[in-house]
């Protein structure tokens, strides 16, 4: 199993790039904590989950991946980069709160980074020039 990092993913530059690096290729409708869910909703209501939400929300400035330019408008979701289970959460285990394995993502990008569908990343608009759509004006 890869264990993805922060220190690791901050390395690359581009939101194409950490969101190959996060990819995990699930599949829709895979079940993480089924009849268990109370437990994980749990845990994302407690304290200890705020704080570090709060710390990694500072760190990556709002934005998309941690990339400087794609800031998150609307809700934002922590990810656990190394998909977390049930026994983490009992055990208290490391993954949980570190926020070397945590990450800011718009939930398009958290879906993306499940399903492995580069196709739901939230894209930069294209930038505008003078008459580039009229291409008997160019020079």
């Amino acid at each position: 199993m890869i264990i993805r990092t922060y220190r690791e993913l901050s390395r690359l530059k581009t939101i194409e790039e950490r969101f190959k690096y996060l990819k995990l290729n699930g599949v829709i409708g895979e079940e993480t904590f089924g009849f268990d869910r109370f437990i994980n909703q749990k845990f994302y209501k407690s304290q200890e989950w705020l704080s570090a939400r709060d710390n990694v929300i500072i760190r990556d400035n709002g934005c998309d991946l941690g990339v400087d330019g794609y800031d998150i408008c609307g809700k934002i979701i922590i990810h656990h980069m190394n998909p977390i289970l049930l026994e983490d959460i009992e055990m208290q285990s490391g993954f949980l709160l570190n926020p070397d394995y945590l990450i800011c993502a718009t939930l398009p990008t958290h879906n993306a980074i499940h399903y492995g569908d580069g196709n739901l990343l939230v894209r930069m608009p294209t930038e505008r020039t003078k008459d580039d759509t009229c291409p008997w004006r160019h020079r």
